[in-house]
């Protein structure tokens, strides 16, 4: 074991790999009937409800974590559902930090999967039904096989992009050790403290780890558009 990655450092990387692995699993239930209603629809709602989805990818991540913050709070609508079902508020709690992972990383699962349904066309769905598929049959037997690079996208992504969460999780969570501290505010922890050395060691392993996922991607859409007519 290297003595650089203390009790504390392990910690973060074990709790932000159970955030990460736990967001992915729920984000992609979340995202899959989302995204057919986004692909299909014509209705007047498809343009608010899409701009609501991508609007984690333009606002700063302490905006969202700071009206998450209220929310989840003992005066917001969820803490008060939360508190009335004996639950407590979720603020500075992992369950807290998984609702806001949820929210934050929702556009780049709900994109993907999107693209990936558009993609795939009228026509699959058509000729499953005069070969009198029931609806739910063609989701899952044509549409979910032909949209599977896009939900291997969107986990690829999903994943990553909780693994690198700071201004969200440090507004919901704080940085409790052992509860709600993750790499990204570990590695700030460490530079606060002035332990530079500790910090590289982290933060070389995100940069790495970002680089393998977006090397892994480049090769899937590759890999993809050779498979594809």
């Amino acid at each position: 074991m290297n003595p650089l990655l203390d009790v504390d450092a392990l910690s973060a990387i074990r709790l932000t790999l159970e955030l990460a692995s736990l967001t992915t699993v729920l984000l992609l239930l979340v995202a899959t009937p989302l995204a057919w209603w986004l692909a299909r629809t014509t209705s007047w709602w498809r343009g608010p409800v899409g701009a609501i989805v991508a609007l984690p990818l333009v606002l700063p991540p302490t905006v969202l974590g700071f009206y998450m913050l209220i929310a989840l709070g003992p005066q917001g609508p969820m803490g008060q559902i939360t508190q009335a079902l004996g639950w407590g508020t979720l603020s500075f709690t992992f369950y807290g930090l998984l609702i806001g992972s949820i929210i934050y990383s929702l556009p780049f699962a709900v994109q993907p999967i999107q693209h990936a349904f558009e993609a795939m066309g009228e026509r699959p769905m058509e000729v499953a039904a005069t070969l009198r598929a029931t609806p739910l049959d063609a989701f899952f037997s044509v549409a979910l096989p032909l949209a599977r690079p896009g939900f291997i996208t969107a986990a690829i992504l999903s994943f990553a992009h909780t693994v690198g969460e700071f201004g969200v999780v440090l507004m919901i969570g704080g940085n409790i050790p052992g509860k709600t501290r993750v790499v990204s505010t570990q590695i700030y922890g460490h530079v606060e403290a002035m332990e530079y050395t500790q910090a590289h060691w982290l933060a070389g392993g995100m940069l790495v780890f970002s680089f393998v996922v977006l090397l892994g991607l480049n090769l899937l859409n590759r890999k993809t558009t050779r498979v594809m007519p």
